[in-house]
C-alpha cells in the first residue's frame, strides 16, 4: 500500500550559478549546494537539490520566503547568477508506504527501484504529462 499526503507550501527558488554562486548561495542558505549529480542535502528544515549542472532547488519554510531572497541577493551580489522564486508554481505531495515505488512508476518512466534511487537521489522528471522534482529522502517504510 501506498500513502499520499499534500505537505505544507513551501519557499522555493531555482538557482543557476557556476562554481562562485554555489558557494556563495550555500554559505547564505545555509545547505552546501550538492556538486554530485542528482543529490540532494539538508540541514534542519532547509534542503538544496540537484537538478542540473548549473542548476539547484532551494527548499525552506514559506515563512522564511523573503528573508532568503534578500540574503542570497546580498551574498550572490557581483557574482553572475540567477535566482527565481518558484514557490506558487509548484505543490508537493509525500508518497509513503511500501508500494510508493510502484505507485510512481505508474506514470514515471524512471527505474524507481531503491537499488537504482536510493535515499538522498532526486531528480527532474514526469509523472504522466507533469513536470516532477522527485526526491527519495529515506528507505522505504
Amino acid at each position: 500500500m501506498a500513502e499520499l499526503r499534500n505537505l505544507a507550501p513551501a519557499a522555493r527558488f531555482i538557482l543557476q550559478g557556476g562554481p562562485a554562486a554555489r558557494a556563495a548561495a550555500g554559505d547564505a542558505f545555509g545547505v552546501a549546494l550538492p556538486e554530485e549529480p542528482c543529490r540532494a542535502q539538508a540541514a534542519g528544515d532547509r534542503a538544496a537539490l540537484w537538478l542540473g549542472p548549473d542548476e539547484h532547488l532551494l527548499l525552506a519554510p514559506a515563512g522564511d520566503a523573503h528573508a532568503i531572497a534578500t540574503q542570497l541577493e546580498s551574498a550572490l551580489s557581483g557574482i553572475p547568477h540567477s535566482l527565481v522564486d518558484v514557490s506558487q508554481r509548484q505543490v508537493a505531495l509525500q508518497v509513503s508506504g511500501p508500494d510508493a515505488s510502484e505507485l510512481l512508476n505508474s506514470g514515471c518512466p524512471l527505474d524507481l527501484d531503491p537499488a537504482e534511487f536510493p535515499p538522498g537521489m532526486c531528480t527532474r522528471t514526469v509523472i504522466g504529462k507533469a513536470e516532477a522534482v522527485l526526491w527519495r529522502k529515506a528507505a522505504a517504510e
